[in-house]
């Protein structure tokens, strides 16, 4: 049976996979199983109600949805403070902040307008664990929680809920942002509200684009995964760089002045180093995962700087970091976390500290990013396969051998079964274009041919 958690929460379309039931379900199963620790019962001995942090992305099915997780925590005795439209990290951080049993956003991330997911956050601001999140979904058919009269939960505005979070983005950084000019694309999401005035604060000189949602234009041809927009103004505006974040600004990704692509890994190259210089990099070690660029690891070695890679997924990052200590870490796609700020990938950390370090070294973000040699990269689906049976053929292991003796140490092969589907991703990397894709079309032909249904 498919799991109802995905890699970050559970998503699907809002109104038909997502519902207003299975909201209130998830929020009810939810408070009953996040309630039991000690720091609950400490207050319900004092006479108080556990508390949560509800927030969401600008999308229209937000609105109903996260009605539906507060009702469901209210009516579970949970006290609801609704901080309305705010980014993922900072609904993590106000979890923090101000001591909550636990919080929920209600959001799809980088997925279209129609998509919606909930999150559920951890005391502190952690994202779960499998074995939390398993247990909430065995208890969406237990008996809920039902208090009455004085037990029953309120839900009230979050009234400081930005100001908070801006206050702790500026006082992160380590260096401000005069001289700067940044083109600022907040993908008319739930950067929208916060993202501008806290790079003005910091002294930036600012263009924005997508900062206008209307709960159906999130993630439409802005954001990042759509670059093409923030790098021809970047271009036209002749600033400096350009960010872009996501639908619920978790994710930050680049461009320099001449409108290239300065991606997630080449984002953690500069921000190691310079943290590094600055005496900040934890044991001098950078965590990502396994999809991240080979080049990334060459550059690290150059600066002296160790590389710890995990599975897929930024909780595995965190999980990582929180255990060895660590400050850096995080995703390819932009994902990135500063353990010292945030418990989670922060778009808007991110790029606050990229631009500090443009100011800080005088370097231009061309000149930052060349740290990092990126090497050709090539990623080959390939479906209605055996998918569980990548690691265990024999013939298709010895393809993969073959490749990487040919490759050497200037490439490397992964192989990687989807979780969900019949489906093996294929990656090759290599010192040159046409060898990765030479390399990764003829294994994905032996997947074929070995593991067909």
């Amino acid at each position: 049976m498919q799991r109802l958690f995905g890699t970050d929460g559970v998503r699907g379309l809002a109104n038909g996979d997502l519902t207003a039931d299975l909201a209130l379900g998830l929020a009810q199963a939810a408070a009953a199983v996040l309630t039991q620790g000690r720091s609950a019962e400490a207050r319900r001995a004092e006479g108080k109600r556990p508390v949560a942090v509800v927030a969401r992305d600008p999308r229209v099915s937000g609105e109903f949805i996260s009605a539906a997780v507060a009702a469901g925590l209210a009516s579970s005795g949970i006290d609801v403070l609704d901080a309305g439209v705010i980014p993922t990290p900072a609904a993590a951080f106000l979890i923090a902040d101000i001591d909550a049993d636990f919080g929920v956003m209600v959001s799809a991330s980088h997925n279209p307008a129609p998509d919606n997911g909930i999150k559920i956050f951890a005391r502190g601001g952690h994202k779960l664990p499998d074995i939390v999140e398993d247990r909430i979904e065995a208890a969406l058919t237990a008996p809920k929680l039902a208090p009455t009269g004085a037990g029953v939960g309120r839900i009230r505005r979050f009234a400081d809920a930005e100001d908070r979070y801006v206050l702790h983005l500026l006082a992160s950084l380590p260096h401000r942002l005069e001289g700067i000019h940044v083109v600022l694309d907040c993908a008319n999401g739930a950067a929208a509200g916060v993202s501008p005035d806290v790079f003005v604060d910091a002294g930036a000189q600012l263009t924005v684009i997508g900062d206008d949602p209307d709960g159906i234009n999130i993630n439409d041809g802005v954001g990042s995964t759509h670059l093409d927009k923030l790098a021809a103004a970047v271009v036209e505006h002749e600033a400096d760089l350009g960010i872009a974040h996501d639908g619920d600004a978790d994710r930050c990704l680049a461009v320099d002045r001449n409108g290239n692509i300065v991606d997630g890994d080449q984002i953690m190259a500069i921000l190691a180093v310079g943290m590094a210089e600055r005496g900040a990099l934890r044991n001098r070690t950078l965590v990502t995962t396994v999809m991240s660029n080979l080049g990334l690891r060459v550059a690290m070695q150059e600066h002296d700087i160790a590389v710890v890679a995990t599975k897929v997924g930024d909780r595995y990052v965190l999980e990582e970091m929180n255990e060895h200590n660590y400050s850096l870490g995080g995703e390819q796609s932009g994902h990135v976390i500063m353990r010292e700020f945030a418990t989670t990938g922060d778009g808007i950390l991110t790029g606050l500290h990229l631009v500090s370090e443009l100011a800080r070294t005088g370097k231009s973000l061309a000149e930052l990013a060349s740290v990092m040699t990126v090497f050709p990269q090539i990623m080959v689906n390939v479906t209605d396969v055996n998918h569980q049976a990548v690691h265990t053929d024999e013939v298709l292991a010895a393809a993969v051998r073959d490749a990487e003796l040919e490759l050497g140490t200037s490439g490397r092969v992964l192989l990687r079964p989807s979780g969900t589907e019949p489906l093996v991703r294929v990656m090759v990397e290599a010192a040159d274009q046409p060898t990765a894709d030479r390399l990764a079309h003829e294994l994905a032909d032996v997947v074929r041919v070995r593991l067909s249904l």
